[in-house]
């Protein structure tokens, strides 16, 4: 086997890999905790279950139906460009960067694909269930993303003295995630710090 059929099958094992361990983690939380349901490991981590509609780390700032089709057309491309760097003799440590900032964008594609068409929406504390296709909470391209990982690492309030913030709660970090979106993140850091000036090459 050359080097390039072992990056190649190496980076097909490696993103099946993360889509699977994604998918198995939201759909074991979806089918086993109601919305907004919480499991408290430490006072630093807790499973959280919620959904969302839009990006990263649960922001929503563009359409659904945008999002999702960006989503498509990223992984294409990441795809594309991963077989052609492969091709030109890339290193092993900015493959596994690509592959799994690749990995992480198409599983959260996967709930928004297909979550809608597949899963039922009953109110809390019902929890979600399979449905026949098509006949689940919503329509091709329009389902939510599975978020589950939170780590409000420290929280303070502020001193009502302050002005504006005076009073508020602070928690630090507060965003919720998933397994693609880890993915995701480490890829993009590690392709920073260690392979910024090889990408564009």
């Amino acid at each position: 086997m050359t080097r390039k059929q072992a990056q190649a099958l190496t980076s097909a094992a490696l993103a099946v890999g993360i889509v699977c361990i994604d998918q198995v983690i939201k759909v074991v939380v979806k089918t086993g905790m109601y919305l907004h349901q919480s499991i408290h490991v430490t006072d630093w981590f807790q499973i959280l279950f919620t959904e969302n509609d839009g990006m990263a780390f649960g922001m929503e700032v563009l359409p659904k139906w945008f999002l999702t089709s960006f989503r498509i057309a990223a992984v294409v491309f990441l795809i594309w460009y991963i077989f052609r760097q492969i091709k030109r003799g890339i290193s092993w440590g900015l493959l596994v960067c690509l592959t799994m900032i690749t990995a992480g964008a198409a599983g959260n594609i996967f709930d928004c694909m297909f979550y809608g068409m597949i899963f039922n929406n009953p109110p809390a504390p019902m929890i979600a269930e399979f449905v026949p296709w098509g006949t689940g909470y919503g329509q091709m391209m329009l389902g939510r993303v599975v978020d589950m990982f939170y780590f409000p690492l420290v929280e303070w309030d502020w001193p009502a003295s302050l002005p504006y913030i005076g009073g508020e709660h602070f928690i630090f970090f507060s965003p919720i995630f998933n397994f693609a979106d880890a993915s995701i993140s480490c890829g993009v850091i590690a392709l920073i710090i260690f392979f910024n000036q090889k990408v564009f090459r």
